[in-house]
């Protein structure tokens, strides 16, 4: 989903290796008028997707990605594609 330059992308019931494949795909194909990708991998069980978000985005691995945060809440991780 799109709002005002925030893609959010919902990993509820994928495992870890399908999170990753769905997040690489949409940063890869994010339009200049995104600024953040919002990922709602879940608290509970979603904690290995987040793990993997962190190790794979992380640390300049990504060009796209400028840095990786914690959202609102445990159960969300956002990726800042470009300073607002």
């Amino acid at each position: 989903m799109l709002s005002a330059g925030v893609i959010e992308i919902d990993l509820h019931g994928l495992r870890v290796d399908e999170a990753i494949r769905k997040v690489r795909s949409e940063v890869a194909k994010a339009p200049g008028s995104v600024y953040t990708i919002r990922v709602i991998h879940g608290y509970h069980g979603g904690t290995g997707i987040r793990s993997a978000i962190m190790d794979e985005f992380s640390y300049g691995r990504d060009d796209k990605v400028k840095r990786v945060k914690p959202g609102n809440n445990p159960g969300i991780t956002e990726l800042v594609l470009r300073e607002i």
